[in-house]
């Protein structure tokens, strides 16, 4: 499922109608009755910068699973102090309560001066996790949009929505919280000197194993070849490669016999991901534009998760030269992480 539509402003699904379906019967007909019927779903948020600016010949990309983009005020902080060109974003919220109820990619391109592009991976029908729904029992959604998108003071081009999967996986509370949707990539041109560049925000299925996460991530690559057949590309994303199935996942005593075998395993996991097979095929590289052996996780101020933690967000970049990769600690002022996952920066050139 490719989107393109554009609009000004999304129409935001009401209580009633997110109640509507939680009063349904949990069934594969109730999803895609709703998958197709909440007009969120299917269009691309955009907003244009006030005073459009000009990318050079070289472009700092910083990538950032914001984890809601709950602390606005340390995100936009933090984020300018890059000076980045773009920034590719996911786990963004737009009325959640979790978040405040707020628009939190247009608050933080407002505060950094920028335009954005924004769609929709999932519309939630509950307050969230196990964590965020006793923390924020009895008060409610006014949205429940849950997604990914860019910032940026350049001018985005045919922005475009992937959706990576259909399964509704999230729909019967098994993980614990329902959700219509499925996770998507989020697509759109920049133009760095005289060049299009293709600028992907990914974000891979946490509950899953490699194999979904390499079938993903080649409809992912197959929707690039469609959009932007030829064009240098950089792909920013959370693809959780843990390097284990989700029976695994939690299994402490496998991860400790894991690691023994090998230390690198969670931080190094090509060889335990099919995606990068996948990719390294389809013509992609990942050695220059991302710190080698450097875990991208961090544990939020209520102490989940812990250790240890892997690599799992990556840049991966085709028909570009790549260069000063960096990993970005996520954490504001006092050193509080304001999200689970570190911020990627990278330095590209068209090639």
């Amino acid at each position: 499922m490719i989107v393109t539509r554009t609009v000004d402003s999304l129409q935001l699904p009401t209580i009633q109608e997110r109640q509507a379906v939680i009063d349904q019967p949990i069934v594969s007909e109730t999803f895609e009755t709703a998958l197709a019927a909440f007009p969120a779903l299917h269009a691309i948020e955009v907003r244009e910068p006030v005073k459009p600016a000009s990318i050079g010949e070289t472009a700092r990309i910083v990538f950032w699973n914001a984890e809601r983009l709950k602390y606005l005020d340390a995100a936009a902080t933090m984020l300018r102090a890059e000076k980045a060109d773009a920034l590719i974003l996911c786990e963004l919220d737009v009325g959640m309560v979790r978040s405040g109820n707020g628009h939190t990619i247009g608050h933080l391109a407002e505060a950094l001066g920028c335009g954005f592009v924004f769609g929709v991976e999932f519309v939630e029908l509950g307050l969230g996790d196990l964590r965020e729904q006793v923390q924020f029992q009895g008060q409610h959604n006014t949205a429940g949009l849950h997604g990914a998108g860019f910032v940026s003071r350049s001018r985005f081009a045919r922005p475009s929505l992937v959706r990576l999967e259909d399964s509704g996986r999230w729909f019967d509370g098994a993980f614990h919280e329902r959700r219509v949707g499925g996770r998507i990539a989020m697509m759109a041109e920049v133009e760095i000197g005289a060049t299009p560049v293709l600028l992907v925000s990914a974000h891979c299925e946490s509950h899953s194993d490699p194999e979904d996460r390499a079938l993903q991530t080649a409809t992912m690559l197959d929707a690039v070849d469609t959009l932007a057949p030829g064009r240098p590309v950089l792909i920013g994303g959370d693809f959780n490669t843990s390097t284990v199935t989700l029976a695994q996942k939690g299994d402490a005593a496998l991860t400790a016999s894991a690691l023994a075998k090998d230390p690198h395993r969670l931080v190094r996991p090509e060889p335990y991901e099919p995606m990068f097979e996948v990719l390294q095929r389809r013509g992609y590289e990942w050695a220059d534009c991302n710190v080698p052996l450097a875990p991208t996780q961090r544990t939020r101020p209520d102490g989940t998760p812990r250790p240890p933690f892997g690599k799992i967000d990556w840049f991966f970049s085709r028909g570009l030269r790549c260069s000063a990769p960096e990993v970005i600690p996520a954490v504001d002022a006092n050193g509080v992480a304001i999200s689970d996952h570190d911020a990627l920066a990278v330095t590209v050139r068209p090639a």
